[in-house]
């Protein structure tokens, strides 16, 4: 999927039912969040439409359109596969993580589907280390509504570093 950055970046004056609509997705990026933060890796999948598409990449691919990425998964089930990895097969040091997700814009809502832009940091620390950034990106997100209720039908979780850690064990 290549992401137009310039549809993105467009100034549009953001009408009130935007307004809610962002409030509601940033409500839904706290819960998010705090599930990852709280190291309920098992729950992550829930977020998303038993169809979901889910990467992790860099700017330069997101924008050439390659499907390349740092983790690829679709549907649920490739998701749930990475939660129980990561909760439990996985040898990694133990670390905490910390999720900052600013500046949420809602791009457009139509036919069910509603189209927003998130910019995140994810800081991790080590138990026997420092606190580092981790990776600093954008979330391109197509959110729907199952049982009134926001899930993601996309997230494409764009770093813009070139040089990123090779330690990305956790959902961004």
């Amino acid at each position: 999927m290549k992401i137009d950055f310039e549809h993105f970046s467009t100034r549009v004056d953001e009408p009130a039912s935007f307004r809610e609509l962002r409030l509601e997705i940033e409500e839904f990026h706290h819960e998010y969040c705090n599930s990852l933060d709280s190291g309920r890796v098992m729950e992550w999948p829930d977020y998303f439409t038993a169809d979901a598409l889910y990467r992790i990449t860099a700017k330069e691919n997101a924008a050439a359109g390659m499907p390349v990425g740092l983790v690829y998964c679709e549907g649920r089930g490739m998701l749930r596969d990475r939660a129980k990895a990561v909760a439990e097969t996985l040898m990694h040091a133990p670390r905490y993580l910390l999720h900052s997700v600013t500046n949420t814009r809602v791009i457009s809502s139509a036919e069910g589907r509603i189209m927003a832009q998130s910019n995140y940091l994810l800081y991790q620390t080590l138990v026997e280390g420092p606190t580092t950034l981790l990776q600093a990106g954008r979330y391109f997100d197509t959110f729907v509504r199952e049982a009134g209720r926001l899930k993601l039908k996309v997230r494409e979780c764009v770093y813009d570093t070139e040089l990123i850690a090779n330690d990305i064990v956790y959902p961004v």
